[in-house]
């Protein structure tokens, strides 16, 4: 069996048993996740820097399962209080197993897109799904990382239109 043949049967295992974890969980089944692309190209980025000798279907399944791993820990209380409490997402009550695996499927996206762009254009796909969800919904992924972990009150007023 391949490097490629393995890392084509992991990726889905490691995907359904993140799903399976999610609903024991009492995660709904419903999704939404575009802007985890960008997770996908930033950790194409980060692991062609530090795991450069890897194989890319080792990189692939390290981002996996730190994209898998984020799901869980995303969705345990502590993180869904600390986004009530941090964020403008007042009724947040977790992703739904959907979200999370389409999260991990877009992030997979992300990865293989940024494999394949030239530098220039990984860079402007980041560029618009962090601007334009900023511009339009007054969220993104960069405004969420912020606010879980340095709050601004008055960050929190401007995304819930206040």
């Amino acid at each position: 069996m391949t490097r490629s043949t393995r890392a084509a049967a992991a990726a889905p295992l490691l995907v359904a048993a993140t799903a399976a974890l999610l609903y024991l969980m009492g995660r709904p089944l419903i999704w939404y996740s575009p802007s985890h692309i960008v997770h996908g190209f930033l950790f194409y980025g980060a692991l062609s820097l530090a795991a450069r000798k890897w194989p890319i279907e080792r990189r692939f399944l390290a981002a996996l399962t730190i994209e898998a791993a984020w799901e869980i820990v995303e969705n345990t209380p502590m993180i869904i209080n600390r986004y009530r409490e941090a964020t403008a997402a007042l009724g947040y009550t977790g992703d739904s197993v959907l979200n999370s695996v389409s999260d991990i499927a877009m992030m997979g996206l992300g990865f293989l897109l940024a494999r394949k762009l030239p530098l220039w254009a990984s860079v402007a796909v980041v560029l618009a799904l962090e601007l334009v969800p900023l511009f339009v919904i007054r969220d993104n992924l960069t405004l969420n990382v912020w606010m879980l972990l340095a709050p601004n009150e008055t960050l929190k007023l401007w995304q819930s239109g206040a």
